[in-house]
């Protein structure tokens, strides 16, 4: 009987110390690292909803990453892009997004980082790739 007292014990102790470690996470000692993947055209307005509300609902504790490839960068095209894409995705940039962008498909669309908004850089290695590396860090990977 002893023993069972003591195991169940410690195994207490132990779901209590999980238990703490989750809540000083969500109590934003950690900051959460999230990367959203969008190449779909038709996307573009709902993943920069998404963001929005995502540095909203956490006070802006969150590192955000978009990973853009395919068809979806030709709606970050500076001259091309929308008004309404344009200041929602500057509102973004300030609040801290990092956006990517995919090198191999601005070769293939023979686009510039120049071309681009302001705020991105080159996934040099490719937006998939890049999207695998932040996963590696740590990244939890979205793609609405």
């Amino acid at each position: 009987m002893l023993r069972r007292d003591i195991f169940r014990a410690s195994l207490a102790g132990a779901v209590g110390l999980f238990s703490l470690r989750r809540a000083s996470a969500a109590t934003g000692e950690e900051r959460l690292k999230v990367a959203y993947h969008l190449s779909d055209a038709d996307k573009v307005n709902f993943v920069l909803g998404n963001i929005k509300n995502h540095y909203e609902g956490t006070g802006g504790n969150v590192e955000i990453v978009l990973v853009v490839h395919g068809p979806a960068l030709a709606a970050f095209k500076a001259k091309s892009a929308s008004g309404a894409t344009s200041s929602r995705f500057a509102g973004l940039v300030q609040q801290g997004l990092v956006p990517q962008a995919c090198g191999n498909t601005m070769h293939g669309m023979d686009i510039t980082l120049a071309d681009l908004l302001a705020g991105f850089q080159v996934a040099d290695k490719g937006g998939v790739v890049k999207l695998a590396e932040l996963q590696r860090q740590g990244y939890v990977y979205l793609r609405p």
